[in-house]
């Protein structure tokens, strides 16, 4: 069976990188490529021309009439959070499966969502909805995401943060106590196509930035995910001057001595079935090189002689693990296919 999708915000960063994979996926057909820009391009290649010998990619404006002609099961939203809350409602009442890459159905806590200042026409059916949408990482959550009707694709750095502590966390070995501090960078790319002052190459160019300090998005989603609280957690996001890529690092204290060799037979065993999470051995760090341009987080860690003090470091590809490929591995769970289909 091969099925029929759609990508919506399919000319920003991470619609053209689904586009990319969709087309070559072996069991998906009759990709659509649809935006609400105005002006839009008649074809993809005009946009994309990396694209081109793929055949005619006409680039649709959006409708449901566009997806119905194109016989759509599964769309994928690569657009604005507020315009994914207002279009998953219909898409879902009219029978179609979603992965959503923005932030809009990915929170369960009305506090976490708040950052969002969302206004929704039917509050009812939102609320609904927010409880139903599965969290699409597939490492900690392959089961719902399988039968799923809208899954919610983790944030770039949250997926990088969470994958990164779910472990130690979860097993109860980490201090609380002593707080998890999380100094996060990012590949311009991760900010989105829309150019912005801060975005601009004479902004980014030999310069390195934090922001969002205390406030981004992404931090609700390591607290409800990890299992922890906001005073648990400092999370500091920067700005490198690279296009693409992350680099997560966290310090954080055990509550006992450990051996290095147990902390990685732990990473192991709770990644062991995860296709996409490359554990590094004990004192090896990942780097964005060895990550970038493919759907791996590589996890790595150092551990302080005292066995208590433990700095651990995380890699993604912000628009691969950290979006489109990620949503495309989560296409895989839900169809029942290899998680490495069409990634590879």
């Amino acid at each position: 069976m091969k099925v029929k999708t759609a990508v919506l915000g399919a000319t920003g960063y991470a619609g053209f990188e689904l586009a990319r994979l969709l087309l070559r996926h072996p069991h998906v057909a009759n990709v659509a490529l649809l935006t609400r820009e105005d002006g839009a391009a008649h074809n993809f290649e005009q946009v994309y021309p990396q694209l081109t010998g793929h055949g005619s990619l006409p680039l649709e404006p959006f409708s449901w009439k566009a997806l119905e002609a194109h016989g759509t099961q599964l769309l994928f939203l690569a657009t604005p959070h507020e315009l994914s809350r207002e279009v998953v409602p219909e898409a879902l009442d009219r029978g179609l499966r979603v992965v959503d890459l923005s932030g809009a159905w990915r929170l369960k806590r009305a506090e976490n969502r708040a950052v969002y200042g969302f206004v929704d026409r039917d509050g009812a059916k939102a609320a609904e909805l927010d409880a139903s949408a599965v969290y699409g990482l597939p490492e900690l959550h392959r089961e719902s995401i399988a039968g799923a009707k809208l899954v919610a694709n983790p944030g770039c750095y949250a997926t990088s943060v969470i994958v990164a502590l779910a472990p130690l966390v979860k097993a109860g070995i980490v201090d609380l106590a002593h707080g998890i501090v999380c100094d996060a960078k990012s590949g311009v790319s991760g900010a989105g196509k829309k150019a912005t002052q801060r975005t601009h190459f004479c902004e980014v160019a030999e310069n390195f930035s934090a922001y969002s300090v205390f406030g981004h998005r992404h931090t609700g989603e390591i607290l409800e995910q990890v299992g922890i609280s906001a005073v648990d957690l400092i999370f500091t996001p920067h700005l490198l001057p690279i296009p693409r890529g992350i680099l997560s690092t966290m310090y954080l204290r055990l509550k006992g001595k450990s051996a290095a060799a147990e902390l990685e037979k732990a990473y192991r065993k709770f990644y062991a079935d995860a296709k996409w999470v490359r554990v590094f051995a004990a004192g090896k760090l990942p780097e964005i090189q060895y990550s970038v341009r493919t759907n791996y987080c590589d996890v790595g860690f150092v551990l302080a002689e005292d066995g208590k003090r433990l700095i651990v470091v995380s890699c993604l590809d912000n628009l691969l693990k950290g979006a489109a490929g990620q949503a495309v591995q989560n296409m895989n769970v839900m169809y029942g296919w290899n998680e490495q289909e069409g990634l590879q």
